[in-house]
């Protein structure tokens, strides 16, 4: 770095000694890095001043440019929320020293009178999401907003990869790198296991035939400690609970908390969270009005409401999901409790993160269990924190239905011409080998329809004019404006109060159930519904008692592949200690000695190199039990493989339940479990064969009909519709189901059907982790045992199962009716 560049920093650093701060290393290091002209990726711990360290380089370089007007730098964030205090904290030493900048903020939430300012007159520094970016690139003025673009920050680029909205960030900014051949990108992460890669999926692929400049990768040695303390029971016997059943502790739990204490309880579903904030308002009736809860189907202002009473010190506890894992700032936060494991190291990281939001801090964190198996899995995840190891993402291979919506936006913006277009959409990470026959697909797709649906004008977008492809009708592109997005969760309903005030929202389908006078629990609230008109349920407050909480998809999480390797080192350390050969050295481990001793004692405990496999009768049938501990995702696939592979040799009706240590089989009474098992395990564990075993067993095309759908709204294909003519959730799948088979019977080689099939295989069943899964399992030794009754082990898979059906008695009531018929026959 010249004298001119160091010289620039001079007012960055004038601001930070009037803070009474000193840079850190790794901010100086971006400073320079930035000016230099270089791009790459920040890892810091959470709370370590990474966002400064991100947007000082820019702002001084703007305050030496003489020409200060215009778009000079892009800040991407994934969450609307994150918008308004990172607009506070660049804002901060602009109004303290008096720059002459503007901060601005673009998304969902911006109103029209600003979004139209901007255009007019850009600030200098906007913060935007990846869909209002995309939104911006389908404006035909957007060549000069970004003519003055310099940077571009991505922030919590661990959340973005990995998914659809990184690939639409990823296909933003290989346009924008086109328009301007000297940006400068520059990621944020906290964890994330794959650097390079991460690195790489930010700043982009070099142009085909040109030479890649390699990432700067900037990394801190600060270190932030965690304490961890678990809430463990006072006794625990061979039969664990499971599940939201954890509410049973909450006195354990209340114990622990303190009332002046400003504390974050994190859960892992949103059903979860109401469950228990409700469990804390009964029994701390004293923290009423000091007590709130948190998630991402609450209406946004009272979000922003809640955010700003817990910055402000007023609110005290708050139960809450991944709504605020990532970068608000919550200084007065002190502790953060994880109800149930959070399932994966980096997840419980940034949760960590949010209590002594400091650089040097220590994070406090009190785990609630709410199975006492999931004591196993902190005690993984503590020697997963001290090996310093986090969770790798990986970005998405080329999806098609992302790159149809990134082109129909640039054709409703600037336009393109295809030839150049394909070189520049190569420069995007996930898409450096996208094929030309891929290529030329989407560009008939858009132009004519493709093969089948060339009849309808509405699918015929692109329009040629001067080699540039364009979308001229005006219906068309107003529509795909309004439906850009990679988020494709089941059609919402608004819930508001009959008098007007909006709650939030929940998933059609569990409105759909509900008659008038039925009573729920939801924003924290006893609601009563009185009726549902024009997408928008009415609801009124109510005293009945009720135990009725809205579900929401995508809730269920499985143990990441990291975890599941720390897991199984645990049970192998477990059944060392039993055999006298090493310790139970955590406190976890500990607790659970009465369940592992009766687990030793009914089967066994399986080795590092082993697969237990348990087989036992019941008044209900047959089961068996095996516990390749691989997590949930993993056990659905492989529990249907094997109940197809069996029925193929001797034919019965098989039911799986999973969990994330194993899977059951149940089948009717007599049938030979373990005879089959002895015979076939080597068939049961085999890779041959193995796409075409899974399709036949988990009805293949039924899931690829279901993911269709979101691939179809992506790609613009089914469209949501104007603003109040919005299509219901059955008018989408219809549509989308329709359009399903007629590509199936009428051209099998569509490519959004193909990409629907594999991301069925490689996401919904992660193909890859099965087949790696059964790998490992064949060589390990098999360890097959006749149980006389279900084991510890298998006890919360019984669970699993009789939480999905109906009956009179409750699931606790089932399972102690159960607990106690095992007892009486060990006795």
């Amino acid at each position: 770095m010249n004298a001119a560049q160091q010289t620039s920093l001079d007012p960055i650093l004038t601001w930070f000694q009037r803070q009474g701060w000193t840079p850190l290393p790794f901010q100086q290091e971006a400073w320079d890095a930035y000016l230099c002209g270089e791009s790459g990726l920040i890892q810091v711990p959470t709370g370590s001043g990474k966002t400064y360290a991100a947007v000082m380089g820019p702002i001084a370089e703007l305050l030496a440019a003489e020409h200060k007007k215009g778009l000079h730098l892009l800040y991407v964030t994934p969450l609307r929320a994150l918008s308004r205090d990172l607009a506070l904290a660049i804002q901060k030493p602009i109004a303290e020293m008096g720059w002459p900048l503007q901060v601005g903020i673009r998304n969902g939430d911006t109103g029209s009178y600003e979004r139209g300012k901007q255009l007019r007159s850009p600030p200098q520094i906007l913060i935007t999401t990846p869909e209002s970016l995309s939104l911006l690139l389908a404006n035909p003025k957007a060549n000069e907003l970004f003519a003055d673009l310099h940077g571009v920050v991505l922030d919590e680029w661990h959340e973005l990869m990995g998914s659809k909205r990184g690939t639409q960030t990823e296909l933003c900014l290989s346009w924008l790198r086109s328009q301007r051949p000297k940006l400068r990108i520059w990621a944020i992460s906290a964890t994330i296991g794959n650097l390079d890669e991460a690195a790489c999926s930010a700043v982009g692929a070099a142009h085909p035939g040109k030479q890649a400049t390699k990432p700067r990768l900037i990394c801190s040695n600060i270190k932030r400690s965690t304490a961890i303390r678990s809430l463990l029971p006072d006794s625990i016997d061979g039969f664990p609970w499971a599940g939201h059943l954890g509410l049973r502790r909450y006195e354990d739990l209340v114990a622990a908390l303190e009332p002046g204490i400003s504390t974050l309880l994190f859960t892992n579903t949103r059903n979860q969270a109401e469950r228990w904030h409700q469990c804390l308002r009964y029994a701390c009736p004293e923290m009423e009005g000091s007590l709130a809860l948190h998630h991402s189907a609450i209406d946004r202002t009272e979000r922003e409401a809640i955010e700003a009473a817990v910055k402000a010190g007023s609110l005290r506890w708050v139960v809450c999901t991944s709504s605020l894992d990532l970068g608000v700032d919550f200084q007065p936060v002190e502790k953060v409790v994880q109800i149930g494991s959070a399932k994966n190291v980096a997840r419980l990281l940034q949760r960590a993160g949010r209590s002594a939001h400091t650089p040097g801090g220590t994070s406090q964190v009190l785990f609630m269990p709410t199975n006492a198996l999931e004591l196993l899995e902190l005690s993984a995840l503590r020697r997963g924190l001290a090996e310093g190891l986090v969770e790798e993402r990986r970005a998405p291979n080329a999806p098609i239905d992302v790159l149809l919506q990134h082109l129909t936006s640039l054709a409703c913006g600037p336009g393109f011409e295809a030839d150049k277009e394909l070189a520049v959409i190569r420069t995007a990470w996930s898409y450096r080998k996208l094929s030309d026959s891929d290529w030329q697909w989407c560009l008939n797709f858009l132009e004519h329809g493709g093969d089948c649906l060339n009849a309808y004008p509405r699918y015929r977008k692109l329009e040629r004019e001067d080699n540039r492809c364009l979308v001229k009708e005006k219906t068309i592109a107003r529509l795909h404006r309004m439906n850009i997005g990679t988020i494709t969760a089941d059609r919402s309903i608004t819930v508001r109060f009959v008098r007007g005030v909006v709650l939030g929202h929940v998933e059609e389908a569990f409105i759909s159930r509900l008659k008038a006078g039925d009573v729920f629990f939801f924003a924290g609230r006893q609601l009563e519904f009185i009726r549902l008109r024009e997408m928008t349920a009415y609801v009124k407050a109510s005293s009945k008692k009720t135990n009725m909480v809205p579900a929401w998809s995508g809730g269920q999480m499985a143990l990441s592949d990291l975890l599941s390797q720390h897991l199984r080192t645990e049970v192998d350390r477990c059944a060392k200690a039993l055999a006298g050969q090493a310790e139970l050295d955590s406190p976890e481990l500990q607790a659970l000695e009465p369940l592992l001793e009766r687990q030793k004692q009914i089967s066994r405990l399986p080795l590092q190199n082993e697969l237990l496999v348990e087989v036992c009768n019941s008044r209900e049938g047959s089961h068996l039990y095996a516990y390749p501990f691989e997590g949930r995702f993993v056990h659905e696939g492989m529990g249907f493989l094997w109940a197809w592979r069996l029925t193929k040799k001797q034919a019965s009706t098989i039911t799986v339940s999973v969990n994330d240590y194993g899977f059951e089989l149940l089948a009717p009474k007599g049938y030979p479990f373990e005879e089959l098992f002895e015979v076939y395990s080597d068939e049961l564990l085999s890779n041959i064969d193995l796409d075409l075993d899974l399709e036949q067993a988990i009805n293949l095309s039924e899931l690829c009909r279901r993911r269709f759908r979101g691939i179809a709204q992506i790609s613009g294909l089914v469209l949501n519709g104007f603003p109040g003519k919005s299509k219901s959730g059955g008018q989408l799948q219809i549509s989308a189901a329709l359009l399903f088979d007629v590509f199936n019977r009428h051209e099998p080689n569509n490519r959004l059907l193909a990409q629907a099939r594999s991301e069925v295989l490689t996401e919904q069943l992660d193909l890859p982790r099965i087949t790696g899964a059964l790998q490992r399992l064949k060589r390990c030794n098999l360890q097959l045992e006749r149980t006389v009754r279900p084991s510890p082990f298998a006890f919360p898979l019984l669970a699993e199962r009789l939480n999905n059906r109906m009956s009179n008695e409750s699931l606790l009531q089932r399972l102690e009716r159960l607990r106690e018929e095992a007892e009486r026959a060990e006795n």
